[in-house]
């Protein structure tokens, strides 16, 4: 693959279209936006597939080219909003079934707390939580050790524990529970 063969990089794609999406979706929160930042991610993992070590898992490298296109994405965005007015409201995008889902899922004052969230936040409660990556997982991600990753998540947890708590609503997950691609 990393001799930048194209059928071998067709089966990356498919292989890792669809969490690569719903990563970048819940992050940026915008159906097209997501898709865009999904083709985005794979061309820049094709033109860097040389800069691949094998030392970690290759999702992991994937998602941290994910991870830093998507706060990049979110940066620029706030940006533009600071400096351009809004001369009209955008049209009323048609949700997509993980937006759906998510709505399906989450209380508003859920939602509420994990918009409250720093887009870095976000990032890593979705991948660890909705994307069920592993702290030596999100430490390759993040460029941290999984201890760090995993005090960072805790603290991110707490956060909008608080937060449920100030609205007697219960956290969007239990502490007892693994993730679902640890369950047998």
């Amino acid at each position: 693959m990393q001799n930048g063969s194209t059928g071998d990089y067709a089966e990356v794609v498919q292989t890792y279209q669809q969490p690569i999406y719903r990563y970048c979706l819940r992050l940026v929160g915008n159906r097209q936006d997501a898709e865009d930042a999904a083709q985005d991610i794979f061309i820049k993992a094709f033109e860097a597939i040389g800069q691949y070590k094998s030392t970690v898992r290759f999702s992991s490298w994937l998602y941290k080219i994910a991870h830093r296109h998507c706060l990049n994405l979110l940066r620029k965005r706030r940006y533009q909003l600071h400096l351009l007015p809004r001369l009209f409201t955008p049209e009323a995008a048609s949700e997509s079934p993980e937006q759906t889902m998510d709505k399906r899922m989450f209380s508003p004052k859920a939602r509420a707390a994990m918009a409250a969230l720093s887009p870095e936040e976000r990032s890593l409660l979705i991948l660890r939580i909705f994307e069920e990556q592993t702290y030596e997982e999100l430490g390759a991600i993040i460029g941290c050790k999984p201890e760090a990753a995993k005090k960072r998540v805790n603290r991110i947890k707490a956060k909008v524990r608080h937060s449920m708590e100030e609205w007697r609503e219960e956290p969007i997950w239990s502490e007892n529970k693994q993730p679902l691609n640890m369950r047998t």
